[in-house]
């Protein structure tokens, strides 16, 4: 395959329809917009309103809360670091942490918080360097003969 060989699947771009040409095509004069009044203009209002009763979004109770100190979490699972052992992505007998875990290709680079699952095996003795561990997943690492750092 060649680089001036490559298209676009049949079908997969629609024209635009050119709107307001004339009389003589489906489009002209009002271009689909039908008569006069609001809907025929720009920044139409009607759909939220409800003829004067209180609309929906109003009438409808807020839910939920956002948090505005929410720390967020990139997850690494127990399994995904072996599999990246396996691949030789990650040196076991080095300490792993977030720059390793980004170098190998389980985190993006701007990865702060790391937090330690335990889907997965892991069979590898590793030391780990990471924010927060589930209980699960401390249990599965030292069991296999390595060493989780939690950060305080």
């Amino acid at each position: 395959m060649k680089l001036d060989e490559i298209k676009d699947n049949e079908g997969a771009h629609k024209r635009r329809m050119r709107v307001g040409r004339g009389i003589g095509c489906s489009k002209g004069k009002t271009c689909g917009r039908g008569g006069k009044g609001q809907t025929a203009r720009s920044g139409v209002r009607i759909k939220g309103f409800e003829g004067g009763q209180m609309p929906i979004h109003r009438r409808l109770p807020k839910r939920g809360f956002n948090q505005h100190k929410r720390v967020e979490y990139s997850v690494v699972n127990v399994g995904d670091l072996q599999k990246a052992i396996d691949a030789g992505f990650l040196d076991a007998a080095k300490p792993v942490n977030a720059e390793a875990l980004v170098n190998a290709g389980l985190l993006r680079k701007n990865a702060d918080n790391v937090k330690l699952l335990s889907k997965g095996v892991i069979k590898s003795k590793i030391t780990i360097d990471v924010t927060r561990a589930s209980k699960t997943a401390v249990e599965a690492v030292e069991k296999a003969g390595g060493k989780v750092t939690v950060a305080a």
